[in-house]
């Protein structure tokens, strides 16, 4: 059996954002993989641009690694009780190239953020709007890392057994999920 490549979309665009160090762990626990970490700097949606440009060749670039991942993992962090724009206008450009790179892709969704919650209402209003794209998102174990500027070592991993756990016990399900 090949190895599987998997997809992380991370919701922050800063470099050392807990969101991406939450994606690195999903895949070290994921593996063995060919990881891929997305690049959502993309323009922002806008009708004029895509009429007189067409859809950026960043937005084809992304939906062309949707589609070829065997699965996704998304992290969003949480702004104003919601995903970040960065995550949101990302899925609006994809819901602009021909097909749906998403149909039927097994994606398992994670949020780290600032507050107590964890980002729990930005995963639930993720969530939401991934229902268009018709994907097969894992329902659990939920990954709500709270505090999450405190939640990583100097080395990136998580310093918490019982957020590795669960973390594990999602991967394990998306990876038996992608058939691997």
């Amino acid at each position: 059996m090949s190895q599987p490549t998997l997809l992380g979309l991370s919701g922050s665009l800063r470099q050392n954002a807990t969101n991406r160090k939450l994606l690195r762990e999903a895949a070290r626990l994921f593996d063995p993989a060919s990881f891929v970490e997305a690049d959502l700097n993309l323009p922002l949606y806008d009708g004029d641009l895509e009429d007189g440009e067409g859809i950026p060749e960043a937005v084809h670039t992304l939906a062309n690694q949707i589609a070829r991942a065997d699965a996704v993992i998304i992290s969003t962090p949480e702004y104003n009780k919601g995903p970040s724009g960065v995550l949101k206008n990302a899925l609006d450009w994809i819901s602009r190239t021909q097909g749906n790179p998403w149909a039927d892709k097994p994606v398992a969704v994670m949020s780290a953020a600032a507050g107590r919650a964890g980002g729990e209402r930005a995963q639930m209003i993720l969530r939401a709007c991934m229902v268009p794209f018709q994907p097969r998102i894992l329902q659990g174990p939920e990954i709500h890392l709270a505090n999450s500027s405190n939640e990583f070592d100097d080395q990136g991993k998580l310093r918490s057994d019982r957020y590795e756990k669960s973390l594990h016990d999602l991967m394990q399900k998306l990876r038996a999920e992608a058939g691997f």
